[in-house]
């Protein structure tokens, strides 16, 4: 009897995610230190080089999705040709 009992408790610790390891250390003072500097950045380019990638890549996406979507309203208010 209980063992049936135990079962679902068993279960449910299996399911848990695990615990975090042991050998990180928190950085977030690190990084709260990089980023409240007073240095001219913007907030969004203060990681460094990735962040500088990260941005034109998303910059450049957005401008030509919207290139795109304007091309095709466009295309679509001219009348078919039969």
């Amino acid at each position: 009897m209980r063992v049936l009992r135990a079962a679902p408790w068993r279960l449910l610790r299996s399911l848990r995610p695990p615990a975090p390891p042991r050998h990180l250390h928190n950085r977030v003072q690190e990084h709260q230190k990089l980023f409240q500097e007073d240095n001219g950045l913007p907030v969004h380019l203060k990681g460094g080089a990735m962040d500088s990638i990260l941005y034109r890549f998303t910059t450049l996406v957005c401008s030509v999705g919207t290139c795109y979507s304007l091309w095709s309203l466009a295309q679509a208010s001219r009348p078919k040709k039969n």
